[in-house]
């Protein structure tokens, strides 16, 4: 249990970007997410990075990504690292966020 917890923690997203439109431009706002989301996210990229894997049983693939996440590595944390990439590189755009 306190290893699944520290795998969907690692892998939570504390910032995203949301598109924004303002006087006909759309803007990528980044904004805070709420913790059933971050949670809900977390889950989500795990089961995708697991099932972008091939070759292996489903459970195989979910243990691996699972002990990747633990370790800070694989396909899910990457996805979360891009993420929170994308809200530093729009912070300019933070005063939108309503």
């Amino acid at each position: 249990e306190e290893v699944i917890t520290q795998v969907i923690e690692n892998i939570k997203p504390r910032v995203e970007v949301r598109s924004k439109r303002v006087g006909g431009a759309t803007y990528q706002v980044p904004m805070e997410v709420k913790a059933r989301r971050q949670q809900s996210l977390a889950i989500r990229w795990l089961v995708e990075a697991a099932r972008a894997k091939r070759g292996k049983p489903m459970a195989r693939r979910l243990s691996e990504e699972m002990f990747d996440a633990y370790n800070k590595q694989g396909a899910a944390v990457t996805k979360r690292d891009n993420v929170h990439k994308m809200a530093d590189a729009n912070k300019a755009y933070a005063h939108f966020a309503w």
